[in-house]
């Protein structure tokens, strides 16, 4: 029987797909009447047959060789594109982990859209959604993880802007999905470029390709830099990041998905194409610094945001930069394990705030307060994944950054800081965090907040049970040795027994400056000018955004007014001019019609003659 599941496992991304269509009757409104309801329960179904697939299929496949299932798609000349699956213990495994955290998120929306008009049309775009991500984590092909990550974008689109009678909503819809189209097309470019160079479109063939590849330098440079522009773009790094903070503005339980295994996808292509970065140095360098950039500048841009889920997706974009550092440096099982771990730990902690904004209506945490007392499974709820989101507990964040230090002990001093900072500052953000929403004294709009409903506390309570056995997973998977053993005279001694309590005083650290930090919920802005300069520009991300309006904006507008005067005065003018010659010529050449055969035999005479002279006279 497991077999039969482990040979269809093919057909796991289509039960997203197979719900959304079958919502199609509620979604269009013919089904109204009965009320939208049963939509939701159709797609939760179809979720759940693809985990218990997914899983089955996943468990079979344990102990045995990957291979591949591959579909004939375009063949012409030399050029044979084919769609591939990679049927293995990673891409299976992912494969189940999105429909776990689809199933889980789904289960919460039925509680915390319980009031929602238009449920069906957001169960038929989770379904995408699903299909979208259970296929990329299935997919071998460059061109199939392409066309997925385009149908990725347009559901983020569509699930962004699902409050569309709003204006804000509307425009974070807009601006998300066009700063993911600036990375998808540069990757088109790229992947185009690599079939071009006598690879075939398969992720399998990347390593041995690369390994013989005869391309040159600065092609191997621009190669690895357009392929990075597409995860870039996914991911929210530098310097397009600015989107997953405003597509923040759609309902929560998308929002789940978003920064947990969404954000992962970008990522999990970027670590199939590792084997092409080897081959530029630039490349590589990039990736660390990009990655460094956004660690480091995302974690600070946490400590004065006061919208709780835009605090949340800068610890996102932060945390998918050590996903890009790990990258570049060679360290593909280091970047899946923190894929792992993160997913697990971001899906709790936006459950978590999806219960407080549900009952109180605001995302405020300048209104937030005393929540713990009136909260506490949720409270609860949030501690639990931000320890699993740091290095305060043997979490699995922790092991994982232990294991990274085993596995390359020659990390430099700024590799080891920069985990440090990104540890602490992350500590410290979400200490305060917790602090303003669940601690002090209840504000106007939460005390009368509820404990959530059971819809959305059996999600929560099992997102918390698998967050504290993460640790335990990875041990029993042995996912923490995937790579080869290394020998003991090889490792810094140092590096082993000094960072890793390090990084555990660096947590405790942050705790201890976001429990001691005084935290003003009115009037958060401080009157000293030193501290209010240091809060707008993190507040305001580093000023990026009105660095794009006077930059990128500004020449594409001056570009475009520029297209529009070239196209009125210029090709409209020689449009028009020639019009009116011809007017003018004809109206003139009118009173030319005297019946007389000697005219006519002079005008033609004299238009040959002009005709020679012209074609004597001009260098043509």
């Amino acid at each position: 029987m497991a077999d039969i599941f482990l040979q269809t496992c093919w057909f796991v991304p289509f039960y997203g797909a197979l719900g959304a269509l079958l919502t199609l009757p509620w979604s269009s409104g013919l089904l109204r009447p009965i009320g939208q309801r049963p939509a939701a329960y159709i797609n939760i179904l179809m979720t759940l047959f693809s985990l218990i697939h997914g899983g089955i299929a996943s468990a079979a496949i344990a102990g045995h060789d990957r291979y591949q299932i591959v579909v004939p798609w375009f063949q012409a000349a030399d050029l044979d594109v084919s769609l591939a699956i990679e049927v293995s213990s990673v891409s299976l495994g992912g494969a189940t982990l999105v429909a776990l955290l689809c199933f889980l998120a789904q289960i919460f929306g039925l509680g915390y859209l319980e009031k929602e008009v238009s449920l069906a049309r957001f169960y038929g775009l989770m379904g995408l959604f699903e299909a979208a991500l259970g296929g990329i984590a299935l997919s071998d092909s460059l061109l199939l993880s392409y066309g997925l990550l385009e149908m990725l974008t347009l559901s983020t689109y569509l699930l962004v802007g699902f409050w569309y009678a709003q204006p804000l909503v509307v425009t974070a819809a807009r601006d998300a999905f066009l700063t993911k189209r600036v990375g998808d097309i540069i990757l088109l470019m790229g992947i185009v470029a690599l079939s071009s160079y006598g690879t075939g479109l398969t992720f399998s063939e990347l390593e041995a390709w690369a390994a013989t590849s005869p391309v040159p330098d600065g092609v191997a440079t621009l190669l690895g830099l357009s392929l990075i522009a597409g995860p870039i773009g996914k991911c929210a790094q530098f310097p397009l990041h600015l989107w997953l903070d405003e597509a923040m503005e759609g309902p929560n339980p998308a929002s789940i998905l978003r920064n947990s295994v969404v954000v992962a996808a970008g990522a999990y292509v970027l670590i199939r194409l590792q084997p092409v970065f080897t081959l530029s140095p630039v490349a590589s360098d990039t990736l660390i610094l990009i990655g460094t950039i956004t660690a480091i500048g995302a974690s600070l841009m946490t400590l004065a945001q006061i919208d709780i889920k835009r605090t949340l997706s800068h610890s996102t974009s932060a945390f998918m930069g050590l996903v890009f550092v790990a990258v570049g440096l060679g360290q593909v099982d280091i970047a899946l394990l923190l894929l792992f771990a993160h997913a697990i730990a971001k899906a709790l902690i936006f459950m978590s705030i999806g219960g407080i904004i549900l009952n109180t209506n605001t995302q405020n945490i300048t209104e937030l307060g005393g929540l713990g007392s009136r909260m506490p499974v949720t409270a609860l709820a949030f501690l639990v994944g931000g320890a699993g989101s740091t290095c305060l507990l043997p979490s699995g964040v922790f092991l994982t950054f232990r294991h990274w230090l085993e596995e390359f002990p020659q990390m430099s001093i700024a590799g080891v800081a920069v985990l440090v900072i990104v540890n602490l500052v992350t500590a410290l953000s979400l200490t305060r965090l917790f602090r303003l929403v669940f601690l002090g004294e209840p504000q106007m709009k939460t005390r009368r907040a509820p404990e959530v409903n059971w819809l959305m506390a059996v999600p929560m309570l099992t997102m918390t049970i698998l967050t504290i056995l993460v640790p335990v997973a990875l041990y029993r998977w042995d996912l923490l040795a995937l790579s080869h053993e290394t020998s003991p005279a090889t490792h810094s001694t140092m590096m082993l027994q000094v960072v890793p309590p390090l990084l555990l005083l660096s947590g405790l650290v942050g705790v201890g400056i976001g429990l001691i930090l005084p935290l003003l919920r009115t009037g958060a802005r401080s009157m000293n000018p030193a501290i209010r300069f240091c809060q707008d520009l993190l507040a305001y991300d580093f000023y990026v955004e009105r660095i794009y309006k006077v930059t990128v904006v500004w020449a594409v507008m001056s570009l475009s007014r520029l297209s529009v005067l070239f196209d009125r005065y210029v090709v409209d003018g020689l449009v028009n001019a020639t019009g009116l010659a011809t007017l003018f010529s004809g109206q003139a050449l009118r009173y030319s019609s005297s019946g007389q055969s000697q005219f006519y035999v002079l005008t033609i005479l004299v238009g040959t003659g002009l005709l020679v002279f012209l074609a004597a006279t001009l260098p043509f």
